[in-house]
C-alpha cells in the first residue's frame, strides 16, 4: 500500500515538471516574440491598459498584465543602478508571486511534497496536491509582503539581484551563497540582507495559521525555513547565468548592470 502511494506521488511529480517545462515553453515563446528585453516594459503596453474599459473583468486582467511587464521569469533582476523606492518594492513583490519562476517552483515544489507525502496533513490524491500548491504559492506571496516589500522597505535595502558578468562557475556559486546572506542597501552599500533572511521566516510563520495541525511545530517552521534559503541560493545561481540562457536560447538580451566594484557585496 505505501509503495503504491509512493509510486502515485512519483508519477504526480513528474507530471508536475512536464508541465513546468510547457510553462517555461510558453514563457520563452511570448518573449520571443516580443521585441523588447524582457525584463523592459513594452511600449505599447500603456495604450494597451488604456483600452480595457471599464469592464471589472478586464480591469483586473489589465492589472495583472501591467504587473508582468517587467519580467516573465525573473522580475527581480536589476536592470539599473538607480534609486528603488518604496513603490518599486512593492510592484517588485507583486511580479514575483505571479511570476514564471515563482509558478514553475510552486508546481515543482508541490509535486515534490506529494512525492514524499509532506506536509503529510495534506495527504495524496488530486485535493492533497492542490492544497500544497496553494499553500506553495502563499508562502511565496507571504515571503514577497514581507521581505521584498516591508522589511526592504523599512530598512532600506535593495531587493533586487545583480548579475555580475565574466565570473567562472566557481565565482558564480560564491556570489549566489554570498547574495543569499549579503545585499545591498538604497545607497550601494553591503548590508545584511534581513529582508532575504527574515522574509521567508516571516512566510512560515504566518503558513502556520493554514497548515495542517500536525504540521505546525518549530521543528516544521524551521525545515520549511532551510529549505526556502537553499531554494535561494539556487534560484541566484539561475538568476546569475539568465542572460547567457538567453543569449543561449536567442532571446533578447535581459538587460542587467554591474554596479561600481566598491558596492556590490563581493
Amino acid at each position: 500500500m505505501v509503495d503504491h502511494k509512493r509510486g502515485a506521488g512519483m508519477r504526480c511529480f513528474l507530471l508536475t515538471l512536464a508541465v513546468c517545462c510547457l510553462l517555461c515553453a510558453n514563457g520563452v515563446a511570448q518573449q520571443s516574440q516580443s521585441s523588447a528585453p524582457p525584463d523592459a516594459p513594452s511600449a505599447s503596453a500603456p495604450r494597451q491598459t488604456a483600452q480595457q474599459g471599464g469592464n471589472p473583468l478586464q480591469s483586473g486582467v489589465a492589472f495583472f498584465t501591467l504587473l508582468q511587464r517587467k519580467s516573465l521569469v525573473f522580475p527581480d533582476l536589476a536592470t539599473n543602478a538607480s534609486s528603488f523606492g518604496t513603490w518599486d518594492k512593492f510592484k517588485l513583490a507583486a511580479n514575483n508571486s505571479v511570476s514564471i519562476s515563482t509558478l514553475a517552483l510552486s508546481l515543482m515544489a508541490a509535486g515534490y511534497g506529494q512525492a514524499i507525502n509532506r506536509p503529510s496533513g495534506y495527504h495524496q490524491g488530486a485535493d492533497g496536491y492542490a492544497k500544497r500548491f496553494g499553500a506553495e504559492m502563499a508562502r511565496a506571496a507571504s515571503e514577497n509582503l514581507f521581505g521584498t516589500f516591508m522589511i526592504a522597505s523599512a530598512l532600506h535595502e535593495d531587493p533586487r539581484f545583480y548579475v555580475r558578468r565574466n565570473y567562472s562557475f566557481k565565482q558564480s556559486v560564491k556570489y549566489a551563497a554570498v547574495r543569499v546572506a549579503i545585499t545591498r542597501s538604497d545607497s550601494g552599500e553591503r548590508v545584511v540582507n534581513y529582508a532575504g533572511l527574515l522574509g521567508p521566516l516571516a512566510g512560515e510563520g504566518l503558513a502556520n495559521t493554514y497548515y495542517p495541525e500536525q504540521n505546525r511545530t518549530v521543528g516544521e517552521t524551521f525545515t520549511r525555513y532551510a529549505s526556502d534559503i537553499g531554494w535561494k541560493f539556487g534560484g541566484n545561481l539561475l538568476r546569475q547565468y539568465w542572460p547567457v540562457i538567453n543569449r543561449k536560447l536567442k532571446l533578447a538580451q535581459a538587460p542587467t548592470v554591474e554596479p561600481p566594484p566598491t558596492t556590490p557585496p563581493q
